[in-house]
């Protein structure tokens, strides 16, 4: 059985900062890309930003230049530095990991207040 656990999420002011962490566990196999997604209320669950075993990245537009992520291969974790946050980022925050099948985390709320 693979987990994800995410921590990091918050509550902080536009033009602040987190960093939103995920750390694998368990039975993991050929371990892949490994990425972040977000889902506002009533919206649907998009990518903000993924990172291959090898260090390629990919970033959503809306996040390019304020977000990094970033991967410790060695602890199975990934990495989101989210700076000069928007009171749009505002969103659940999905850990993802591709590891054979897909596994989703938890979530971790990010609330940013104007």
């Amino acid at each position: 059985q693979v987990q994800l656990v995410e921590s990091g999420g918050g509550l902080v002011q536009a033009g602040e900062s987190l960093r939103l962490s995920c750390a694998a566990s368990g039975s993991i196999f050929s371990v892949g890309a490994m990425g972040w997604y977000r889902q506002a209320p009533g919206k649907q669950r998009n990518l903000v930003a993924r990172i291959t075993r090898g260090g390629s990245t990919d970033y959503a537009d809306s996040v390019k230049c304020r977000f990094t992520i970033s991967r410790d291969n060695a602890k199975n974790t990934v990495y989101l530095q989210m700076n000069s946050l928007k009171p749009e980022d505002t969103a659940v925050y999905y850990c993802n990991l591709d590891a054979r099948r897909i596994y989703w985390g938890q979530g971790t709320q990010v609330t940013v207040s104007s």
